[in-house]
């Protein structure tokens, strides 16, 4: 098997390209390689012969998608819906990260992947127009919704909050917003599960085990940097409303996937979410 990581310069692509070029032969590219353009794509394809793609490029600014709306749908929207042409001409298949943005459940069940889509901004308006692009374009597709992923590389909250409890005197944390933490790594090992025994094409659901609200993660990566020495001295974390932090994209309040088909087809095992984030920081040290 030859994997294709698109987007391998991302928090995602790295920590994948990583864990997979230590069993597979791989191919990656990033931003040389313009998922947007299909004489590229094609080029690329016909030059390294991947017997699948896994696509990981994504604009990933949320809140920046309000306003940077074409480059946000160039690339979420587009760039799924060339790289599902012409892998069909190529007779392979694609695995595509999205996201939980394009749902907006509500509580207490876990989303399934048969959910209405129902984006409340325009990252996840983006991102579902790629999910149905890509199924039009090439029926040999797995998307894999994630949700709250941090990892080794580039900005995400677990660095965020690090940062701010070893500069703020206390800080300030939604809590009516809940999900499921997810690390790249783990998601990582499920998209290679998929990879290497590409059946069941469809929609798929990947998180860490486990709900959460922001508030409450923020609490336990404190607790845990504390006990693992990252950390010198306790803050307060305060409980916040999301209506009290205001930001230009609306989220879901709602977030929390069912990953019951995913274990199912793919026999994956997914970690408690707080147990990921302890082997994380461990790395991090």
């Amino acid at each position: 098997m030859k994997f294709w990581i698109t987007g391998s310069k991302g928090m995602l692509g790295q920590d994948l390209y990583a864990l997979a070029r230590n069993s597979f032969e791989v191919c990656e590219s990033d931003i040389e390689v313009d998922i947007t353009d299909e004489t590229a794509v094609s080029g690329y394809i016909s030059a390294n012969k991947p017997n699948i793609i896994i696509n990981c490029a994504a604009y990933t600014a949320v809140d920046n998608a309000e306003t940077e709306i074409e480059l946000n749908r160039k690339l979420n929207t587009l760039g799924p819906e060339v790289l599902g042409k012409c892998s069909a001409k190529a007779g392979i298949g694609v695995i595509h990260i999205s996201t939980d943005y394009v749902l907006n459940g509500n509580a207490p069940n876990p989303l399934t992947e048969d959910e209405p889509i129902n984006p409340i901004n325009e990252y996840g308006r983006a991102k579902a127009e790629g999910e149905a692009s890509l199924a039009k374009t090439n029926p040999s597709h797995w998307i894999v919704r994630t949700a709250w992923l941090y990892g080794f590389h580039g900005k995400n909250f677990v660095k965020t909050m690090l940062n701010l409890m070893r500069t703020k005197e206390q800080i300030s944390v939604v809590s009516d917003q809940l999900g499921n933490p997810t690390w790249t790594c783990d998601l990582a090992e499920a998209i290679l599960k998929i990879a290497e025994n590409p059946k069941h094409p469809g929609i798929y659901h990947f998180t860490g085990e486990g709900i959460a609200s922001w508030y409450d993660f923020a609490k336990e990566i404190q607790k845990q940097a504390l006990q693992k020495k990252l950390l010198e001295r306790e803050i307060p974390v305060l409980p916040v409303s999301s209506t009290e932090w205001k930001s230009p994209a609306k989220r879901p309040s709602w977030s929390a996937l069912d990953k019951t088909k995913i274990k199912k087809h793919f026999d994956v095992n997914i970690n408690e979410w707080q147990n990921s984030l302890s082997k994380y920081l461990e790395l991090e040290k």
